[in-house]
């Protein structure tokens, strides 16, 4: 059964991203799939919601990129993670590099490289 994932990135610069793990979880040999990902909206109760959608999934992706940095959706959506004890990882978005980490990342937290031999042993536990 494939692990269900919640995806975390920038609304405002990286929904490109998304749309790529997206299609990648759909593959025949995905180890994952997207249940859930970033709420857009920032309502009232969004943090609540998010908090909901992270503790059903079984891993959280972090899809870093160049403003990741300035995105406190994502900060907050992994400090969740972190609190909730749900397992992590951090995907560096782009190859030419300038990712960002969230401001709420572990000085310990790496950023991996996203192949897709990659991405199906990070989400297999090697990280």
């Amino acid at each position: 059964m494939p692990t269900r994932a919640f995806i975390s990135f920038d609304y405002d610069h990286d929904a490109r991203l998304k749309d790529l793990l997206l299609g990648q979880s759909k593959y025949s040999d995905s180890p994952f799939e997207i249940a859930n990902w970033s709420i857009k909206t920032a309502s009232s109760g969004w943090k609540a919601e998010a908090r909901r959608k992270i503790k059903a999934s079984g891993l959280v992706i972090v899809l870093c990129g160049k403003h990741t940095n300035t995105a406190e959706g994502v900060a907050t959506e992994l400090q969740i993670a972190q609190e909730e004890g749900i397992q992590y990882f951090l995907l560096a978005g782009y190859k030419e590099g300038g990712n960002k980490k969230p401001t709420s990342a572990l000085d310990a937290d790496k950023m991996y490289k996203w192949t897709w031999d990659n991405l199906k042993s990070l989400i297999g536990g090697a990280r």
